[in-house]
C-alpha cells in the first residue's frame, strides 16, 4: 500500500522531528444550513484546519522535514526553492527557524502579499515569468551556489511531513468514512492520503482538482505522470507545470478517484466558508468544500467525511472580490 519511508512509524517520527516548528491544527465538526440541505441530516462533516498552520498553509510541514534531514555542510550552502507563494513562504520560514539561508524563485503571477512576507521571513526573492522558467532558475542557483532544492511537492521527505497531518486528524476525529483533499503537485494528497489509508484503510479518499489545472487526473488516465498543458484558474496553487514521479506514485496507490471543480465552484466554497464558519482562505483551500457540495454531494449523503482546509494565504482585496463573486454562483448546486 504504501512506499517503505511511509510507514506508521516513519510518520510518527516525522511529527516528532517537526513538532517544535509546526502547530497541530485544529479539527471542527461543521453543521450548517446549507450543509444539511444539500447533503442530508445524518452526514457528519469534520473539517481539519490547516489555514491554521504556521505560515498560513500545510507547506510547513514538508519544508521544515526536508531541510531537517540536510547535512551540516548543506545548511552552511543554504537552500532555494520555486512556488507561485506557499511553498515560498514555507521554506523562508522554515529557513529563519533553523538557521539556513534561503533563496527562493517566485511566479510573476505570484500574489505581492506573498512576496513580500517571503521577504520579511529574511528569503531573497528572484522572480521569474512562469512555472517552467522558475524551475530553470532555481535549478541554476543550485548550480552556481551549491544550494540544496526544497521541492514544492516531490520527494519522501516532504510526503513525510504532509503525512503528519493524516496521523493528527485520525487521532482528533476518530473514523472517517471519506477524506477530501485538494490536489496540485500531489504533495499534500500523496502523504496525507498515504497515512489515511494506513491507519483507516477503509477510508476512500478523493482528490479535488480545478478544472483548469487537471494534471493529475490526466496523469491517472495515462498511468504515469503528465504535463499540465492548461493553465487557467484562480487557483494557482493547485496550478503546478506537471507531476512528478515519487507523488503521483503515492496518489495512485491512496486516492480512490480524483474530481474536478470549476472556479465558479472555488470561489463559491470560499463565499460558504467565510459566511458558516468565518473562515477566510485562499481559493485552493476551498477545493476539498467545493467537491463535498458539488461532483461528490451524491456520494457522500449519510456518511462522516473529512474535508481540510489547507489554506488562508490571500490579500483582502483578492479574498473579498472572489467571495463576493462567490456569493452569486451557482458551482454548488
Amino acid at each position: 500500500m504504501s512506499s517503505p519511508a511511509l510507514s506508521v512509524d516513519a510518520i510518527r517520527s516525522a511529527r516528532a522531528a517537526i513538532a517544535p516548528y509546526i502547530t497541530l491544527t485544529p479539527t471542527l465538526d461543521w453543521r450548517c444550513d446549507e450543509v444539511v440541505d444539500r447533503l442530508g441530516a445524518d452526514t457528519q462533516v469534520n473539517l481539519k484546519l490547516e489555514l491554521f498552520q504556521r505560515t498560513g498553509t500545510f507547506k510547513a510541514r514538508g519544508a521544515v522535514s526536508v531541510m531537517l534531514a540536510l547535512s551540516s555542510e548543506e545548511r552552511a550552502r543554504g537552500v532555494t526553492a520555486v512556488s507561485a507563494g506557499n511553498h515560498a513562504i514555507a521554506t523562508a520560514y522554515a529557513a529563519r527557524e533553523l538557521g539556513i539561508s534561503a533563496k527562493v524563485v517566485m511566479l510573476a503571477s505570484a500574489n505581492q502579499a506573498r512576496v513580500e512576507r517571503c521577504r520579511r521571513l529574511g528569503a531573497e526573492v528572484v522572480i521569474a515569468e512562469n512555472g517552467a522558467l522558475a524551475f530553470e532558475r532555481a535549478k541554476q542557483i543550485e548550480i552556481d551556489e551549491g544550494r540544496s532544492f526544497v521541492h514544492p511537492f516531490e520527494g519522501p521527505r516532504t510526503a513525510l511531513g504532509t503525512a503528519t497531518i493524516g496521523l493528527e486528524w485520525a487521532e482528533q476525529a476518530g473514523p472517517l468514512d471519506a477524506v477530501i483533499c485538494p490536489i496540485g503537485g500531489g504533495g499534500l494528497c500523496g502523504g496525507l492520503s498515504t497515512a489515511i489509508k494506513l491507519l483507516m484503510p477503509d477510508c476512500q479518499v478523493y482528490g479535488v482538482e480545478p478544472e483548469g489545472a487537471d494534471n493529475m487526473r490526466r496523469s491517472f488516465e495515462k498511468g504515469e505522470p503528465a504535463t499540465n498543458i492548461r493553465i487557467d484558474t484562480i487557483a494557482d496553487s493547485l496550478a503546478p507545470p506537471y507531476s512528478l514521479p515519487y507523488s503521483f506514485d503515492l496518489c495512485r496507490r491512496s486516492v480512490d478517484d480524483i474530481v474536478l471543480v470549476s472556479d465558479d465552484q472555488l470561489r463559491a466554497g470560499m463565499n460558504l466558508l467565510f459566511r458558516e464558519a468565518r473562515l477566510a482562505v485562499e481559493p485552493a483551500a476551498a477545493a476539498a468544500t467545493a467537491a463535498l457540495l458539488g461532483p461528490l454531494a451524491g456520494r457522500l449523503q449519510g456518511q462522516r467525511v473529512g474535508v481540510i482546509v489547507c489554506g488562508a494565504n490571500i490579500d483582502i482585496a483578492g479574498f473579498a472580490a472572489h467571495v463576493e463573486a462567490g456569493r452569486t454562483a451557482t458551482g454548488l448546486q
